[in-house]
């Protein structure tokens, strides 16, 4: 059968055939001949037959909508309007939205179990699914200011996340491109990549330089997260809005901070244990395996840009901390403790070294395994993400089950602003924003 654009097309094909006729008979100044009225009147016979066809066409395509539309009418459990009054704009917007997060997750579950339907469901647009326009089919999109709270909880309150410098992403920018200085050395005619100034004689000739730069690609990578909520878990609308909050914001921190950390650049985020820019220091000769001593962190601090010192913190696996408070300096015969505190274990520990924090995470690796410590000042490393995190809900993934499906989907993508470590100006060790200890093993 052919579609009514089809349809509309040839009626407009015989149209123009009528006119052209129309305009060379008046032309010609003559009567039409006895071929050109049965032409014609071929025409608007097949004209006829088309608008027949056309109204045929739409009249399915309305019986079509119709049927796709919900069959029970929703309840709604919102308060009604009062009568003569008009709501302004923002008393609108709350009347269409659910107070918490849970609330909407329960009125989801119970709208798939063919109970009432909450007339605010319809006010979020349709998740894809077997038709959009039936929601029993498909699910419902999670309310954007509960999906973003999420986020926000994550980038202010984790660790690791809430440290970097992340852009944020408009339009129908999928990636960021930015120019970065192309700089691996501090000597003379290398730094900025290549700028240069001199000290010269009066009317001596003066010679140009210019910086280096260099392309930093971000593209966008896909996190994806699924919960199952039981219908026992969705009786309870407050519980389950602690569940879903509390376990995907620190489900999402983990994996963010653990791409920072650890990702390969392959459909995720560059971290810096992978980064050409990670300087790594050696273990101390005669070193003992998984061991941490102090020399380790000198040396270590001894590598960090000088720049980098006000904004770095200590990233360690708790393993570590054992070798924090038995690490000493050795005076003569004896050694002095460099990580507890004049009062010993009675008083509270120190949290810092060289002043700076000292941050337990699980994303470093266990004691003395490259990864298990390293200094870092985060602001040097650069995150784009896109729109927030998108959720929909379904009742039919695990519907056997009595279970629903809650689906957060976060596009993000981070790497070091540094292609590679800096050679100081004078000196052989290379310096970095990102140091980390070689294994002791």
């Amino acid at each position: 059968m052919k579609t009514i654009t089809e349809l509309r097309a040839e009626v407009k094909a015989y149209i123009e055939k009528m006119d052209a006729l129309k305009d060379q008979v008046t032309n010609e100044k003559r009567d039409l001949t006895d071929d050109e009225r049965k032409n014609l009147s071929a025409w608007m016979d097949a004209v006829d037959g088309l608008d027949k066809d056309i109204k045929l066409q739409e009249r399915m395509e309305k019986i079509a909508e119709r049927s796709a539309k919900p069959t029970r009418k929703p309840d709604r459990t919102d308060p009604a309007k009062p009568s003569g009054v008009e709501l302004n704009t923002r008393e609108q917007e709350k009347r269409d939205k659910f107070k918490t997060f849970g609330e909407q997750l329960r009125a989801v579950a119970i709208a798939g179990q063919n109970g009432p339907i909450d007339q605010r469901l319809f006010n979020q647009r349709a998740a894809s699914g077997l038709n959009e326009g039936v929601p029993s089919e498909g699910g419902f999109l999670v309310q954007t200011d509960f999906s973003a709270t999420i986020l926000q909880n994550m980038w202010e309150t984790g660790a690791i996340p809430s440290r970097i410098n992340k852009i944020g992403l408009s339009g129908g920018a999928n990636g960021l491109h930015m120019n970065g200085l192309d700089e691996t050395s501090r000597a003379d005619g290398s730094r900025a990549g290549g700028i240069q100034a001199y000290w010269a004689a009066e009317a001596a000739e003066k010679t140009g330089s210019k910086p280096k730069f260099r392309k930093i690609k971000l593209e966008l990578n896909k996190l994806i997260g699924l919960c199952y909520a039981t219908d026992e878990l969705l009786d309870d609308a407050a519980a389950l809005e602690n569940v879903i909050n509390e376990g995907f914001r620190k489900e999402f921190d983990f994996k963010i901070t653990d791409a920072i950390i650890n990702g390969t650049g392959a459909g995720q985020p560059l971290g810096i244990l992978n980064s050409g820019c990670v300087v790594s220091v050696g273990a101390e000769t005669g070193q003992a395996a998984a061991t941490l001593v102090y020399e380790n962190i000198v040396n270590m601090w001894a590598r960090l840009m000088a720049s980098s010192r006000p904004n770095a913190v200590w990233c360690i696996n708790q393993d570590v901390e054992p070798q924090l408070h038995t690490m000493s300096l050795a005076v003569g015969t004896g050694g002095v403790p460099v990580y507890m505190p004049a009062g010993g274990a009675s008083a509270s520990p120190y949290g810092t070294l060289y002043g700076r924090p000292v941050i337990p995470i699980e994303q470093c690796q266990t004691l003395g395994t490259t990864g298990d410590i390293y200094l870092a000042d985060f602001s040097q490393y650069v995150g784009i993400d896109k729109g927030g995190m998108q959720a929909a809900s379904s009742i039919h993934v695990r519907f056997v089950y009595d279970e629903s499906c809650f689906r957060f989907v976060y596009r993000f993508d981070g790497q070091p602003v540094l292609a590679s470590a800096i050679t100081p100006a004078n000196g052989t060790n290379t310096l970095s924003h990102f140091i980390k200890l070689d294994s002791r093993t």
